[in-house]
């Protein structure tokens, strides 16, 4: 389903007629709502970087959603895998930032930044791969969502509609049970079908709509 589909569909369900502005909302907070829930593995990225000399912080890409792993690697390209702790945590274990090492803890410090323990004691190669926000249907007119799964971004659009037209509660409550159950699909997809490397190629796939 394509935006011009999107729309169309949400007016005729909706019998009204909607400005574009407003679909467009309705669009971009069911896309929220989504990508927010559910980590689609369809939708990841690997990026290195370079860490800093004694700089405890990493930034993350503008596109940023969720980690899938961080890993450093050494002057032989050796690869040591970070976990992942609260923030306190590492603040405790590593209260001096001057003490630096490979780093072998990482938190989501901010939505635009990661804190490493201990500090890194060399400009170190970075992989992070992650799960990333992609281009809103409304501007791309076409995404993986729409093409995919368009029954999530659907009912989670008809769910802001009828909000917006404050429609009865039992509309409402109609869509977000369709809704969820779309959300779980796409949770069951996500953990199936998308995960199409060497190892689960042969997996079972169910077909959704």
């Amino acid at each position: 389903m394509n935006y011009t589909e999107l729309k169309t569909n949400i007016q005729d369900i909706c019998e009204m007629t909607f400005t574009d502005a407003q679909l467009g909302m309705f669009t971009d907070q069911a896309e929220q709502k989504i990508y927010n829930t559910v980590q689609i593995p369809a939708l990841r990225r690997n990026q290195t970087g370079t860490l800093t000399n004694a700089n405890k912080y990493l930034a993350l890409p503008a596109d940023f959603l969720y980690v899938y792993s961080l890993a450093v690697l050494d002057s032989d390209g050796a690869y040591t895998y970070l976990l992942n702790k609260d923030v306190n945590f590492i603040r405790e274990a590593y209260p001096t930032p001057t003490t630096t090492g490979l780093p072998v803890h990482y938190s989501l410090f901010s939505d635009s930044a990661i804190i490493l323990g201990p500090t890194p004691n060399s400009g170190y190669t970075a992989e992070l791969h992650y799960g990333y926000y992609p281009p809103s249907i409304v501007t791309a007119s076409t995404t993986w969502l729409g093409d995919e799964f368009d029954s999530a971004l659907l009912n989670g659009a008809l769910i802001e509609a009828v909000r917006f037209m404050k429609g009865e509660v039992d509309v409402v409550s109609n869509y977000e049970k369709l809704y969820q159950q779309a959300i779980i699909l796409l949770k069951n997809l996500g953990d199936g079908k998308l995960r199409e490397d060497a190892y689960r190629s042969g997996q079972y796939r169910q077909e959704v709509g």
